[in-house]
C-alpha cells in the first residue's frame, strides 16, 4: 500500500481499493516523485531536514494532520534539530535565507497565484541558488498536489 493510499485510509479488499489497483502506476509514480522530492540523493541547499519540515508546516496549512505526521517522523529521521520547529506554520527563521525559504513555501501553498518574480528575485537576494528556487517549487508543487489527492480519495471512500 503506498502512502497515498494508507493516509487516504483505503480499506483493503473495498471497492476502492480495487478501483485503486487500476491505477496502480499513477500511486507508484507518485511515490516515486515522493523520494525524489523528500529524498534525493543530492540535496543541494535544502537539506533533507529542511524540506521534511517544509513539507508538514505545508501539510498543517492545508489542514492534512496525517500527512502532517508523517512528514514529521521525516524531520525527526533527518537528525537535524534546528529544522523541527519550521514545521509549525507559526513559527519562524532567525536567518534571512531561512526565512525567505519559509515566507515563499507558505505563499505558494495558501496564495500561489500571487508568487510573483519579485518573490524569486527576494529568494536569490537572501542567497537561495537558482537550483534551490526550483527544488522549493518542486516541493510546494508536490506536498499541494498530494494533500489533493489524498482528499479526494478519502472523499471517494467516504461514498457509498
Amino acid at each position: 500500500m503506498t502512502l497515498i493510499e494508507t493516509l487516504a485510509f483505503v480499506r483493503p479488499g473495498s471497492a476502492l481499493a480495487e478501483a485503486m489497483v487500476k491505477r496502480a502506476e499513477i500511486l507508484r509514480l507518485s511515490q516515486a516523485a515522493h523520494d525524489a522530492v523528500l529524498l534525493p540523493r543530492e540535496p543541494g541547499g535544502l537539506s533533507h531536514g529542511l524540506r521534511a519540515a517544509l513539507a508538514a508546516r505545508m501539510a498543517r496549512l492545508n489542514r492534512s494532520s496525517a500527512l502532517a505526521r508523517h512528514y514529521d517522523t521525516l524531520v525527526a529521521r533527518a537528525g537535524e534539530p534546528t529544522t523541527a520547529p519550521l514545521a509549525d506554520p507559526d513559527t519562524n527563521a532567525t536567518d534571512v535565507r531561512t526565512a525567505e525559504i519559509i515566507r515563499h513555501a507558505d505563499r505558494l501553498t495558501v496564495a500561489p497565484r500571487e508568487a510573483t518574480r519579485a518573490h524569486v528575485d527576494a529568494l536569490r537576494e537572501a542567497d537561495v541558488a537558482d537550483p534551490d528556487i526550483v527544488r522549493l517549487a518542486e516541493l510546494a508543487a508536490f506536498v499541494n498536489y498530494q494533500v489533493r489527492v489524498i482528499a479526494g480519495i478519502a472523499l471517494l471512500g467516504g461514498m457509498r
